[in-house]
């Protein structure tokens, strides 16, 4: 029976949620690309909310968002969070209930009208390896962590293959430290689950997230303790 259910989950996903998303995915980018002087609006990033949200709804997945008490209004953060799957961009896109830019790998851009509508977003694209990008990528987090707007990297840089959380990368906390901003973890359950790398179909399962309470960078002796008790609090949360 279970397998006969999930062969209708598979149809339904391909036939209808699929094409549906897809529409809703372009109505979003050209909205984004058109209204791009209001990137940082309330409204515009309502929309942006929903679209990925429906990705969620459109698979009928039940979603859990706790700790969004530890954010304070109007604090710019860098959240780091765990990469479980594909999925992940969606669920923190949908509920992170503040506005920010990913820093996203460069290849992302190459993807038609997401690219461009994240570009026109003011989502900052990073080239991993080459120093020139990451010194650029500072210098775009700078002009856009104030007021409230914040950042969201996965440091690990990539989704996981086993479900474990790897190996946290530097960049991120560099960021936080030079702007001298708290960092917040974030952890994400069930995403692996629903949609592990190199599947191409999901399985029904609940997914959630975990926002931790906010770390500052200065409180420790220096950046590898930091980071080590950071990703720490996310294997925890």
């Amino acid at each position: 029976m279970k397998s006969v259910l999930q062969f209708f989950y598979i149809v339904w996903q391909w036939f209808i949620a699929l094409p549906v998303f897809a529409l809703i995915t372009l109505f979003t980018a050209i909205t984004t690309m058109i209204f791009i002087h209001w990137r940082n609006s309330e409204w515009l990033h309502r929309i942006q909310q929903f679209w990925s949200r429906s990705f969620f709804y459109l698979l009928f997945v039940p979603v859990e968002i706790t700790g969004t008490e530890n954010i304070r209004p109007g604090q710019s953060y860098v959240f780091v969070s765990n990469h479980q799957s594909m999925s992940d961009v969606f669920l923190i896109y949908g509920w992170l209930p503040v506005i920010f830019k990913w820093i996203m790998k460069k290849e992302l851009r190459k993807i038609p009208f997401v690219g461009t509508a994240c570009a026109a977003a003011g989502h900052i694209f990073l080239e991993r390896g080459r120093t020139k990008s990451v010194v650029g990528t500072v210098k775009q987090a700078e002009r856009v962590l104030h007021d409230g707007v914040c950042v969201v990297i996965f440091p690990e840089g990539t989704r996981t293959a086993d479900g474990q959380v790897g190996r946290f990368k530097r960049g991120a906390f560099g960021i936080a430290e030079d702007l001298n901003l708290p960092v917040i973890p974030i952890t994400l359950n069930g995403c692996f689950e629903l949609l592990p790398k190199g599947r191409f179909y999901a399985v029904h399962t609940p997914v959630s997230m975990y926002i931790g309470k906010e770390v500052n960078m200065a409180d420790f002796p220096d950046q590898e303790t930091a980071i080590a008790t950071i990703r720490q609090a996310v294997i925890e949360g």
